[in-house]
């Protein structure tokens, strides 16, 4: 009785293990015999490379190394411009100019009215202008530059305008040259030489020194930065410093630091080339400048509350 029993159990599973090795094929078709196969000749790295899937550890592609040495000669031994043989040297000549104009060689105008505003200081409301313009390309520009100012229903104190020719020295700065004529006070005409770009730490910088038709030499350095505090919302500090060789009485100017110049203005840009701003600047007259602002009843130090608008097209 007990061989009956273990002959069952062993023998049962048999019709079950033989249809689940044929489940899934097609009708009249032999399950495959996987014992039989020789594994040692598949390439199964091959197959994982291949198909997607991971790439088994050791594997070892037959892919060539890039060439060290220097191309042959032969390689350059062709004609400079080989499309000159086939679309004409004349047509080739037009399409590498026009290339050249839509890459930098584009001649462009540009007009900046970096300061715009009315000034208040101890009940003497006055007004400023400082205004840029640049027509050119990317290596050789004509700027002409204008600044002034005065008090509002009053006399014009201060004005010149400069017409200069830039070259770009550098990837950041411009060598400016050219002659700026003072259109207040003694009639003067100033040779100009000065460097104007983007320094380090993103400070705009303008420095300039000029030499009169009398001889007198001067400088100015001019100074500011963008901080953003928003996307909009800017705050500009920013910086004059005046020199001058010698003493000009005529001008109310002394020789070494002539005058210094601090102010921050908080601008709002509605759009790029529309910003409002407020501020506030304190202007120093030092050395023998302050005396002579002295003499002639002025203060040597003032501070201004200062209402504009930045503006470029």
């Amino acid at each position: 009785m007990r061989a009956v029993i273990a002959f069952a159990i062993v023998a049962v599973p048999v019709p079950a293990l033989a249809q689940h090795e044929g489940h899934g094929q097609p009708e009249g078709e032999k399950p495959v015999d996987h014992s039989a196969m020789d594994h040692s000749q598949m390439d199964h790295g091959a197959v994982a490379a291949t198909s997607g899937g991971p790439v088994l550890q050791g594997l070892k592609l037959d892919i060539p190394k890039p060439p060290e040495a220097p191309p042959p000669a032969a390689a350059g031994s062709g004609p400079p411009r080989a499309a000159d043989a086939i679309w004409g040297a004349e047509a080739m000549r037009e399409s590498r100019e026009a290339l050249a104009r839509e890459n930098g060689g584009m001649t462009l105008f540009w007009v900046q009215g970096d300061r715009f505003e009315l000034r208040s200081r101890e009940g003497h409301d006055g007004f400023l202008w400082d205004i840029q313009a640049w027509y050119g390309g990317d290596i050789d520009k004509l700027w002409v530059k204008t600044e002034g100012e005065g008090e509002v229903n009053g006399p014009l104190e201060d004005a010149e305008v400069q017409a200069l020719w830039s070259h770009a020295i550098g990837p950041w700065f411009d060598l400016q040259a050219g002659v700026r004529q003072d259109l207040t006070g003694p009639e003067r005409t100033h040779a100009v030489i000065g460097v104007q770009g983007l320094a380090p730490y993103l400070f705009e910088v303008d420095a300039a020194a000029f030499v009169s038709n009398k001889g007198d030499i001067t400088a100015r350095i001019e100074a500011e930065l963008d901080q953003r505090i928003t996307q909009s919302l800017i705050l500009q500090p920013r910086m004059e410093l005046g020199l001058s060789a010698q003493d000009i009485p005529e001008l109310g100017v002394g020789a070494g630091i002539d005058h210094f110049e601090a102010g921050l203005r908080l601008r709002y840009e509605f759009a790029p080339e529309f910003a409002p701003y407020v501020g506030i600047e304190q202007e120093w007259k030092l050395g023998d400048s302050a005396d002579f602002a002295r003499l002639e009843g002025e203060d040597p130090s003032v501070t201004s509350v200062v209402v504009g608008v930045r503006f470029w097209f």
